[in-house]
């Protein structure tokens, strides 16, 4: 079947469709009705089917290919950098998945509790992951390293009955200690984890709290040879709760269903990633982010092939270690970043050239848009398919790509390709509300209902979730918040956000949320956050502070100073990821005349490009200071 008929069906007869498709997946009961759109935009997928997220992961390969490769983990995060391996099969998974189960029902764990994950890369995190699955507990992933108070407003949010973390992560060989982040975020918390659950690396001192921190290692000893049976959920139960910037400054909780989930990632590594039973998938992305979550755990695993679980760095030992890795283990699929790609770029072409690269069939890119001299270099590197794809933490699974395993429509440069089974998508103007004629500017919408896989509200909060995605337009449409344009053959192309949201490397931050941090220094007055266009990574974030006393101002010496305790505020508060790549100190900030920060202009003039009317502007020479900082800098 080609793409064209595959998609017309999935959206003219969603139905039909998404029944045929969840049969791709085990139900250990039959689902009544395929979509329940009653309470739109609260739609429910296989509504009375029942099904398990790691039956469909692990025990059914288990089951049929039981030696066969399914977890390579490595890391290069070691003292001397050189590459650390252990291969885990389908049956070995199954049984530290099952001993993982037993310690979380050991510690009071039950289906519907949360559990939340501070972890690195590490095959611990994916037991973890797996295991609530299993036993019906929800998870929430929270990337390894964020900072205490990012991670207390995780914990007040979901309030987990366990945490599964670590002494230490580590970067460029450098240990990063979790234990006295995660310690303190317990101390900020209001809602306090009955257990913390520790996975002790030796890279780090712990100390541990008596009654409430646990070893993995002494429990896993006890609990070694446990059978614990997997869990039916119905269809429409939580999988996973999975933290996203928000505009307020508070992050937004996506709530992820089972049954949906998992039939939407069984279609898509098949029609999108053209993934093959036994085949080796490689995603070089970090389970703390809906990729990681999709792509390096659940989606191979379902389709039945050996997924690589990545800590490290692409350059750490060489820039060449991603390319062993594919060599070695035959990878057959890879996905990753603009970013990433680029890094490479700046590496000696013999670090890449050095290996046997033909088990690879195709390479695929997400996380900001793919421009084009890296897309060019690595095809021409390569010499296979570099398939872009756009999604969000949102949706769990693509929006818009090229279904390769349909047929051979081409890529087009600066596209990430076409609607994916299921998505309505339109472009809708912001002045009419209408869709926008081809080539047209207009919001990234889509037509309600959003196909299986994708939130189910705002864990908690089902007004934010109406408010947040389903109110811009005066229809039912679910808003990206991204501006586009679709050409006269149907291809999109995006052109960046029209809210507060910024993609920094594949990391979505809030600068509402980076803007409160600053604020929290005791010399700042006003602030704004804007992101600015950068070749290496996306985008980055750039502050203007306006300082509370004037002194601040008067020297290099104090400006400088000012500068770096601002930096410092927000690596202790959000972390290092959130820290701006500038921050330039001013008398007074651009607003309208009704106080509006004129964010854009300031973006613009960041960018070296025109910032429109500003015709609403109080004073004129506030924009001529921004200006001035920045080519000053």
């Amino acid at each position: 079947m080609s793409y064209t008929e595959f998609y017309q069906q999935s959206v003219n007869d969603p139905q039909a469709f998404w029944g045929r498709e969840a049969e791709r997946i085990d139900w250990q009961t039959p689902f009544s009705q395929v979509l329940d759109d009653s309470r739109s935009p609260f739609n429910r997928w296989f509504v009375g089917g029942t099904t398990n997220l790691c039956h469909n992961a692990v025990d059914r390969w288990a089951a049929v290919q039981g030696d066969a490769a399914a977890l390579i983990a490595v890391t290069t995060e070691t003292p001397d950098a050189e590459p650390r391996e252990r291969v885990y099969s389908y049956r070995e998974l199954l049984r530290e998945v099952e001993t993982t189960a037993a310690i979380l029902q050991s510690l009071g764990v039950s289906r519907g509790d949360r559990v939340l994950l501070y972890m690195p890369m590490i095959p611990e995190a994916v037991f973890a992951m797996l295991a609530c699955a299993r036993i019906g507990a929800i998870h929430s992933v929270v990337f390894g390293g964020f900072a205490s108070n990012s991670l207390a407003s995780r914990i007040d949010d979901a309030k987990p009955k366990l945490i599964v973390s670590t002494d230490a992560g580590s970067r460029g060989g450098k240990a990063v200690p979790y234990k006295p982040l995660l310690d303190e975020a317990i101390r900020i918390a209001e809602h306090k984890p009955e257990h913390v659950l520790l996975v002790n690396r030796g890279l780090a001192a712990m100390d541990t709290v008596g009654g409430r921190d646990v070893d993995y290692a002494q429990l896993r000893e006890q609990h070694r040879e446990a059978s614990v049976p997997v869990t039916p959920l119905e269809s429409n139960e939580i999988s996973y709760i999975l933290y996203t910037s928000g505009t307020t400054g508070k992050p937004k909780g996506v709530q992820r269903d089972v049954g949906g989930y998992a039939v939407a990632l069984a279609s898509s590594m098949e029609t999108i990633f053209c993934g093959k039973r036994g085949e080796t998938f490689f995603c070089t992305s970090d389970i703390g982010w809906v990729v990681g979550h999709s792509y390096i755990v659940y989606g191979p695993l379902i389709a039945g092939m050996a997924t690589i679980l990545y800590e490290g760095m692409p350059t750490r030992p060489d820039g060449g270690i991603w390319w062993r890795l594919v060599e070695k283990y035959r990878v057959t699929r890879m996905f990753s970043s603009p970013t990433a790609i680029r890094v490479l770029k700046k590496q000696p072409s013999e670090l890449m050239r050095q290996y046997d690269l033909s088990s690879l069939k195709s390479l695929f890119l997400a996380g900001e848009p793919l421009d084009e001299p890296t897309s060019a270099w690595i095809a021409g590197e390569l010499n296979v398919p570099i398939i872009d794809n756009y999604w969000q933490t949102e949706t769990g699974w693509p929006i818009l790509s090229i279904a390769r395993g349909l047929d051979d429509r081409p890529t087009r440069l600066g596209s990430p390709g076409v609607p994916m089974p299921g998505y309505r998508v339109k472009v809708i103007s912001e002045a009419t509300g209408e869709e926008c004629a081809p080539n047209e500017k207009g919001v990234l919408a889509i037509e309600a209902p959003l196909p299986p896989g994708c939130m189910q509200t705002v864990y908690g909060d089902d007004e934010r979730f109406v408010k947040t995605y389903w109110s811009t337009f005066k229809r039912p449409l679910y808003s990206t918040f991204d501006w586009g344009i679709r050409d006269a053959d149907g291809y999109h192309f995006i052109l960046g956000r029209t809210d507060d949201v910024i993609n920094v490397a594949g990391h979505r931050l809030g600068t509402r949320e980076i803007e409160e941090s600053i604020c929290s220094h005791p010399n700042v007055s006003e602030v704004a956050v804007v992101g600015v266009e950068d070749k290496l990574k996306g985008q980055v974030a750039v502050a203007f502070v306006v300082p509370k006393r004037a002194d601040a101002l008067t020297t290099a010496e104090s400006r400088a100073a000012l500068q770096a305790e601002i930096m410092g505020t927000v690596d202790k508060q959000l972390g290092a990821v959130a820290r701006p790549a500038q921050v330039h100190l001013v008398n007074l900030l651009p607003k309208t005349r009704s106080g509006k920060l004129l964010r854009r202009a300031i973006q613009a003039v960041c960018e070296g490009r025109d910032p429109g009317d500003l015709t609403t502007i109080e004073d004129p020479a506030s924009l001529e200071q921004i200006r001035g900082a920045v080519q000053g800098a």
